[in-house]
This record gives C-alpha cells, structure tokens and sequence, in this order.
C-alpha cells in the first residue's frame, strides 16, 4: 500500500508543478486553489507512504515521479523542447528510481534472514 501512496504522491506532484504554471505567481486565484490543495494532499501521500518506505527513497521516488511527469507533460503539450539527450536523462533518471526500488527490496530481504 506504501508504494500506491508514494506513486500517488509523485502524480499529485505532476498537477500541482503545472499549476504553479497556471497560477501565474499565484496571481490567477482557481489555479492557485488548485495547486495549493494539491501540494497538501502530495505532502500527505508521500508522508504516509514515508511509514514504510525508507526516506531517501520514498523522496527520489517523489521527485523523479514529479520530475519526469512534468517534463513529458510539458514536451507533449506545452511544445518543450525535445531532444534524444533530455530523452536519455529522463529515462535515466527512471532507472535510478526503479534501482533504489530494487536494492531497498533486496535489503528487506537480507535484514528479514537475519
């Protein structure tokens, strides 16, 4: 259940990183709304998803999640610029996430044959 909360944490990342776009400096009063009630309800996922999942990766894991989201996002319909390095970087920075995934399981088991 931990990981739903932490993938949940990162999306609600991705729509509270565009409104800050829409919120214009928060000057633009619903965009704002949004963004703000969306930050809390972040913070609140990732927190709880923080009760199991140790710290540093729950919190890359929030932030590549956010990270990544975002920058497709604005590639696909903001007309970002694309290139193969970003292209490269971000899915380099997915397989950082899914190594820490990885190596925290493989310490959960050692620790659990102790």
């Amino acid at each position: 259940m931990a990981w739903i909360y932490l993938i949940a944490a990162g999306v609600t990342e991705i729509v509270w990183a565009l409104g800050l776009k829409f919120s214009e400096g928060f000057t633009n009063v619903i965009p704002s709304i949004i963004t703000i009630v969306f930050i809390t309800v972040s913070f609140y996922l990732l927190s709880k998803a923080m009760k199991q999942i140790p710290v540093g990766t729950a919190y890359a894991t929030f932030t590549g999640i956010g990270a990544v989201g975002t920058a497709v996002i604005g590639m696909i319909f903001f007309g970002e610029f694309v290139s193969i390095a970003k292209i490269f970087f971000l899915l380099l920075l997915v397989g950082g996430i899914v190594g820490l995934k990885l190596v925290d399981s493989t310490e959960e088991v050692k620790a659990g044959e102790q």
